[in-house]
């Protein structure tokens, strides 16, 4: 049973119906576009993803790469997508004209990045963390490092990483040792070790660019001195030359539930030999500079928990019309024949959950996209702050959301295959496997959670959240007769966050961060899923207008998109109602409960 790497009518909704991305074309910097040049990179991505990425997704999972002491080794395949993905140019995709790249919007870039991820988010972990690594020195560095990094890893000779995490620190980077000595030419001997570092070693390209996090000795302590570096695993000349091997030796692979073909690697550095760093930048800026990567990581995580979620839900729906089994209860005669198992009302829940979360989630990821395309295009400055504003408060909850309920959505397509499902035979378990790893990834969802409530949402007074909630009124006020009760809902809903957000901002004055942020997590799934019902109202919205003039397959497909929308309001929207409750009890069960009690 095979299925498409993505539905190709979802991701023209998304982009052409409910973002309506053609209107971009009217803004100078994508003017050169037009409806067909987008369409023409989603064909090219789709097809590369179908012919290149995809039929190795199960193999790399298998044979995952080996480290026999001297050098890594995998499947020729993921070098052969990897050169296929460069030479294609989608790793400049997003760069002017003037540099090579293709000019192309955010949200056109994101749906194209989501057929590679769908069909092997493990091979696709190397040039996306080559893109952002690359985004970082294209911001941030020297014109001399761009000149001799820079353009290798445009071009996918060189790859690139983030390398922060260390053994003893895991996610509090405050508590980093990994330290950088100043030479007189002006380079830094760095000295450390790093863990869980994605795509740290392997021989798909002619170097590698480690960015690492480290301190220089005599810095501040904590974040404040953090510094970042660019460190190649081989040394380059001004020239370009790459020459010999710069002192980043391999520990060792980390072997991983999922994500299996992209190596996970414990490094360490001037442990054999001096390894030379190149400051980017400040001293002592690093952690700020390292959040632009950070963020579109977060970003990126989050919709590919969104695609791999889809993939579960496309195969299980499939498989659901396929497979025979049992009799419907009101037609139990064993003489009839058994009817396909998405004709049982048990199996229609699951496939509407994995629908609601999976839709939903999408289409926050992309609405997050075109934030970012109103941040940098938008004519009025005003109009960029608004984005930026918006974004900000939004990051933690489009990286958290996706990758808690798409993980969701992969367990139910375990479960409607049944004990298929829990097979190797069956894709669906990888899919599980692969995103399981998301709500960890990038900062686990607990942090995004204390990110949200500590930080986010009082940001510039908490102006992003009253744009939000304008951004909102616009969708309640344009509901029509089909959604008009999910408009009220949310309306509601609403009420319900400002009244807790009160609750909270009182308790931070008189009570403090221990206890107002102890149930963070309920705030995050409170607000996620209050952001994710106006996404279903928006796409409700698009679905009611267009079903009236709909013909063919369109008519379900957007009967199908009114019934999810349904789905969300009735069955999860209302399990927040938990969540508000712990919040605006200030409820200490947690925060009270000793360690020697458990």
């Amino acid at each position: 049973m095979s299925h498409s790497v993505l539905n190709r009518r979802e991701v023209s909704f998304q982009l052409f119906e409910v973002l309506d991305t053609d209107k971009l074309t009217r803004r100078p910097q994508f003017s050169e576009h037009s409806r067909e040049t987008f369409e023409a990179t989603l064909d090219t991505a789709e097809k590369l993803a179908t012919d290149l990425f995809a039929p190795h997704n199960m193999q790399a999972d298998k044979h995952e790469p080996t480290f026999d002491g001297e050098k890594v080794s995998m499947i020729p395949e993921v070098k052969a997508a990897f050169d296929a993905f460069a030479q294609a140019g989608f790793i400049r995709g997003r760069l002017s004209f003037e540099e090579g790249g293709m000019q192309l919007p955010e949200t056109v870039m994101t749906s194209a990045m989501g057929y590679f991820t769908a069909a092997n988010p493990a091979t696709t972990g190397y040039p996306f963390l080559t893109m952002a690594a690359a985004n970082l020195i294209r911001t941030f560095a020297s014109d001399e490092l761009k000149e001799r990094f820079l353009e290798p890893m445009l071009n996918g000779r060189f790859s690139g990483t983030m390398a922060l995490t260390e053994p003893h620190a895991g996610s509090s980077l405050a508590d980093i040792r990994s330290n950088a000595t100043p030479k007189e030419d002006g380079t830094y001997s760095i000295k450390g070790s790093k863990l869980y570092i994605s795509g740290g070693e392997h021989e798909l390209t002619d170097n590698i660019v480690h960015l690492v996090l480290a301190k220089i000795k005599g810095a501040p302590a904590g974040v404040k001195g953090i510094s970042l570096f660019i460190v190649p695993k081989k040394r380059v000349d001004s020239s370009g030359q790459v020459g010999e091997f710069n002192g980043v030796s391999l520990a060792g692979l980390i072997h991983k539930l999922g994500y299996r073909g992209t190596t996970s690697t414990a490094l360490s550095f001037g442990d054999d030999d001096e390894c030379i760093g190149y400051l980017v930048g400040e001293p002592h800026q690093g952690l700020r500079y390292m959040f632009q990567m950070m963020n579109e990581a977060r970003l990126g995580v989050g919709f590919g928990s969104v695609v791999i979620g889809y993939q579960g839900y496309q195969y299980s729906l499939q498989y659901a019309k396929e497979r025979t089994q049992g009799r419907l209860p009101s037609a139990a005669d064993p003489a009839e024949p058994p009817v396909a198992i998405v004709e049982h009302t048990d199996v229609k829940r699951m496939l509407l959950a994995q629908k609601s979360y999976v839709e939903g989630g999408y289409a926050l990821c992309m609405y997050g996209a075109s934030l970012i395309d109103d941040q940098h295009t938008m004519e009025n400055e005003s109009d960029r702050q608004k984005a930026s504003l918006l974004l900000d408060l939004l990051t933690p909850v489009i990286k958290a959301w996706p990758s808690e309920y798409c993980t969701k959505a992969n367990d139910l397509a375990i479960q409607v295959l049944g004990g298929a499902g829990y097979t190797r035979e069956y894709p669906v378990e990888q899919y599980w496997r692969d995103n399981r790893l998301n709500p960890i990834h990038e900062g686990t969802n607990g942090i995004q959670a204390l990110d949200l409530l500590g930080r986010k949402v009082w940001l510039n007074n908490g102006q992003g959240l009253m744009l939000l909630q304008e951004e909102i009124a616009k969708d309640i006020k344009a509901s029509g007769e089909m959604t008009k009760t999910m408009a009220t809902q949310l309306e509601n809903t609403l009420t319900v966050v400002n009244r807790t957000f009160m609750v909270l901002a009182d308790a931070m004055k008189i009570r403090g961060p221990d206890v107002t942020l102890a149930n963070a997590s309920c705030f995050l799934n409170l607000f996620g899923h209050t952001i994710v019902a106006w996404m279903w109202l928006r796409m409700a919205n698009v679905a009611a207008d267009k079903l009236a003039q709909a013909q063919g397959s369109d008519v379900a497909f957007y009967q199908g998109k009114l019934q999810a929308a349904r789905y969300f309001y009735h069955w999860e929207l209302p399990l927040t109602e938990r969540d508000a409750r712990l919040l605006q009890n200030l409820d200490e069960t947690c925060l009270s409960m000793q360690p020697e009690w458990f």
